[in-house]
């Protein structure tokens, strides 16, 4: 959920610089606002190097954005790497810039960091986000948010974590990822017995092709509550993009192997719809099926990564885009038999 109002960004775009007005939305009951797309930090440092970072969140800032989402455990499985490199390439970005003020820096914590095993009890919450924090080279986290449930952890012990990480101005707001309809529920009841702090925020895997696990469990929660939602994987780890057409296609990138399960008839169906929209409003897939998420009413805004210029000013095009009552009716055809 959200509310709106505006700011100003430029885009390069041919070799001219383009002054563009964006509908900022505010993430739920916080007081953090930003125009509606996050910059997803998962690719850096894993398919993307260091500098390449850099201008991906230099065209992205030039933009009019300010929302980056990241996590501790990025990118952790891949081959050298220990976890944090992601927050790590954020942090000395900020440094160079000299502009933490101006971004919204939301990370995770709970995932496996060598431990062997998820963690949301206080004593870790609170030793990971001294971690965090060190890495992205800062003394606050806009919005700390539980990666992945712990079920051993109660759900009072974790928000009573945050609740002292707010206390001492390290934490902003808290958010959640990928809980359980139930755990979410009864961190609501926590919170509100227990005078906690509240989850203000929820990022859910959703797009077009994966739509029922959100749409019949969490939304109606959302909603209840009033909370900001940022969806992960809302280009279906590259798929919705039109990219991959076929299994020869899963090795044009490295994250080819998790989108061989969308090329059944259904995700081929998908596709068609999307490439119908994006021809006619003279775009790219990937534009329209994040400008589909903006079009829905309990989504504050997509994350995306992208690993070049190119990549994100399609993300960008799709904040600007207006799908009609049409183009919707086509995409919500092709995609809703879940």
């Amino acid at each position: 959920m959200y509310h709106k109002s505006f700011s100003v960004g430029k885009i390069e775009r041919n070799c001219c610089s383009i002054l563009i007005v964006m509908q900022k939305r505010k993430l739920g009951n916080t007081n953090l606002e930003f125009a509606p797309l996050a910059l997803g930090g998962n690719v850096f440092g894993w398919t993307i190097d260091e500098p390449d970072s850099f201008k991906v969140m230099d065209v992205f800032e030039s933009g009019g954005f300010n929302f980056i989402d990241t996590a501790d455990v990025y990118s952790r499985w891949a081959p050298g790497n220990t976890g944090g490199e992601s927050e790590t390439i954020i942090g000395k970005w900020m440094k160079q810039k000299n502009n933490r003020h101006k971004i919204i820096v939301a990370t995770k914590v709970g995932s496996d960091m060598g431990q062997g095993h998820k963690d949301l009890s206080k004593k870790y919450i609170l030793k990971a986000a001294e971690g965090s924090l060190l890495r992205l080279q800062t003394d606050y986290i806009d919005l700390y948010q539980t990666h992945w449930d712990d079920d051993k952890a109660p759900v009072e012990e974790t928000l009573e974590a945050y609740a002292e990480l707010m206390r001492q101005g390290k934490v902003r707001w808290i958010g959640a990822s990928n809980l359980s309809p139930e755990r979410l529920k009864k961190s609501f009841e926590a919170s509100k017995k227990h005078g906690y702090p509240v989850y203000q925020s929820f990022q859910p895997g959703y797009n077009l092709y994966d739509r029922g696990n959100y749409e019949k469990e969490i939304e109606p929660i959302c909603i209840q509550h009033n909370m900001g939602v940022i969806t992960y994987y809302s280009l279906a780890s590259g798929f919705l993009s039109g990219k991959y057409r076929s299994e020869n296609d899963l090795s044009k990138s490295k994250r080819g192997a998790g989108i061989k399960k969308y090329l059944n008839e259904r995700g081929f169906k998908i596709l068609h719809a999307l490439d119908e929209v994006a021809k006619e409003h003279n775009t790219v897939p990937s534009s329209v099926a994040i400008a589909w998420l903006l079009s829905r009413p309990s989504i504050t805004a997509p994350i995306s990564s992208a690993t070049s210029s190119e990549q994100l000013n399609d993300l960008i095009k799709a904040v600007e885009l207006k799908l009609t009552e049409a183009d919707t009716e086509l995409l919500n055809k092709a995609s809703f038999n879940y």
